[in-house]
């Protein structure tokens, strides 16, 4: 099972903001969802490793 973890970050550093199996919804973010959010990125992880990693536009 892959597990999609969502980071946000700004000048003040990182917050997980989602963490769950559901492919559609993470891939789906937008840095604009979430207050004071410059960039978002979502680690990939299957069988307790990280598996890809990238910033989502």
């Amino acid at each position: 099972m892959k597990i999609y973890i969502i980071l946000s970050f700004n000048e003040d550093g990182m917050e997980n903001v989602y963490a769950g199996t559901d492919e559609e919804k993470a891939l789906s973010l937008k840095p604009g969802d979430f207050e004071k959010c410059d960039a978002l990125f979502v680690e990939i992880w299957e069988d307790g490793e990280k598996t890809d990693d990238f910033r989502l536009e």
